[in-house]
């Protein structure tokens, strides 16, 4: 945990923007993965860690914007407990420890609620993504719990928001903590990356340097050679020289703070001609985003431009032609790229997409893009200081949607098809790197993955 005081300042930030009615955070509790004993990986409510940091199961806060009363609802364990997990701390002090001064039995929730709600007053909630947290939430507002998350309070979702969104520099001091992590991950697997080896053996190694220096992967490792796919969680493959292995990995930091990185790497070692050619494009894509990223800039402005820098690489290469602004303006490089620029991150990889990623990254005056490739974008609002991105560019060449695309004559002024598909088999490619945005422009956080080409060859080859 952080110290007390920072989750004090949190929850009174909190209450000055919200001051009617009482919030629940419910933390969330284990669930089996086949019998009842044995549970798969738990992992606390982000929320719930933000506001009262203890990284225990089954615990629920409570805030009361009215009287600005605070509680801890939990029980402590007994003998029984005890033989099992050893010692544990009392609610009292697991409460102190986060700067609330009441905690009560978890069976006293219900008698609060109910006095709540027979008072008429608002109770909120955040939209539970767990179905034991539906269930709960069900029970105590005598609620249908398939409708948990369409009933969740919006004035605590736009608050929330509104303070998880900033980090503060105790949050950017752990994410630097998880990128370091990732990076270690990324130069391992670069190492292993050669022919014979099979993507299971590379997946496995670098998950458990996840555990082994932090608390664990941020999310699934994407480990593939069919690097066209964007979320390959398949690792069945062996790799053989001619092909390329893109690596999406991340770790949490103790805290459960996010890193999230990826890296392509040629299969031996040494990129082919075909090969360096798309790399540099979606390198300088890259590298030329960091660059431009700061206050006062979207990640809207970010992304239409690293998509240009790429329709005009690939108008070089005679994949694309015609007027590069038209095109991205029509969407047409959303063939080869056909997702956003990045996400923000903080204790999530995708940070507070829980809780919709249209109140993370839109407004009213800003909306949501239909428009394929442009509609995946999750944010689009300007940045301010202490925003933490990732920025990943990417070139994919997706056999199906190139088909389909073909089929229907899409864009025919701005892609060469003949040309594209002669990329069939290829692959993709995608570079990312986690950013904070400053009072001035950008940085990186934590160190850096080998990146250009260069660097990729002699660290595989050395």
């Amino acid at each position: 945990m952080f110290d007390r005081e920072v989750y004090i300042v949190r929850r009174n930030r909190l209450k000055s923007v919200l001051s009617d009615g009482i919030a629940l955070f419910v933390g969330n509790v284990e669930s089996p993965m086949n019998y009842p004993d044995n549970t798969y990986h738990w992992r606390q409510d982000s929320d719930f860690l933000y506001f009262f940091g203890i990284d225990l199961p089954g615990l629920t806060g409570m805030i009361d914007f009215n009287s600005g009363e605070e509680c801890i609802f939990g029980n402590d364990v007994d003998v029984d407990d005890i033989i099992w997990m050893g010692p544990q701390p009392l609610m009292t002090d697991l409460a102190a420890s986060a700067g609330v001064k009441h905690s009560l039995p978890l069976s006293k929730l219900t008698d609060y609620i109910e006095k709540a709600l027979s008072g008429g007053r608002p109770v909120h909630f955040l939209p539970p993504y767990r179905a034991e947290t539906k269930m709960t939430l069900g029970a105590l507002l005598r609620e249908n719990p398939c409708q948990m998350r369409t009933k969740a309070s919006e004035k605590l979702i736009k608050a929330v928001v509104s303070l998880r969104s900033v980090k503060e520099d105790v949050e950017i001091a752990e994410i630097e903590k998880a990128a370091n992590i990732a990076c270690e991950m990324e130069t391992t697997a670069m190492h292993m990356c050669k022919p014979g080896m099979t993507e299971q053996e590379i997946f496995g190694t670098i998950e458990g340097i996840a555990w082994a220096r932090g608390g664990g992967p941020a999310f699934p490792t994407i480990l593939s050679i069919n690097g066209q796919t964007l979320h390959n969680h398949n690792h069945i493959n062996t790799l053989g020289k001619g092909r390329m292995m893109v690596t999406d990995c991340g770790a949490e930091s103790l805290l459960h703070y996010a890193a999230d990185l990826t890296r392509t790497t040629p299969v031996g070692g040494q990129f082919t001609q075909k090969q360096r050619e798309i790399y540099e494009i979606v390198l300088k894509a890259n590298t030329e985003s960091i660059k431009m990223a700061g206050p006062g800039i979207s990640n809207l402005d970010l992304h239409l431009n690293a998509c240009r820098i790429i329709a005009s690489g690939l108008k070089d290469l005679g994949l694309m032609k015609g007027d590069v602004a038209g095109a991205v303006a029509e969407g047409a490089h959303a063939l080869f790229m056909p997702h956003g620029l990045g996400h923000m991150m903080g204790l999530d990889v995708h940070d507070m997409e829980s809780l919709g990623e249209n109140y993370v990254g839109y407004n009213d005056e800003v909306k949501r893009s239909t428009q394929f490739g442009l509609r995946s974008l999750r944010f689009a609002l300007p940045y301010k200081p202490g925003h933490v991105f990732t920025v990943e560019p990417g070139i994919y060449f997706i056999p199906e949607l190139l088909a389909k695309w073909k089929a229907e004559s899409k864009h025919p002024q701005f892609i060469n098809y003949e040309k594209a598909e002669s990329y069939l088999g290829f692959g993709g490619i995608r570079i990312e790197d986690d950013v904070l945005i400053t009072a001035k422009g950008s940085r990186l956080l934590g160190k850096t993955a080998p990146k250009t080409v260069a660097e990729i060859e002699k660290v595989c080859l050395g």
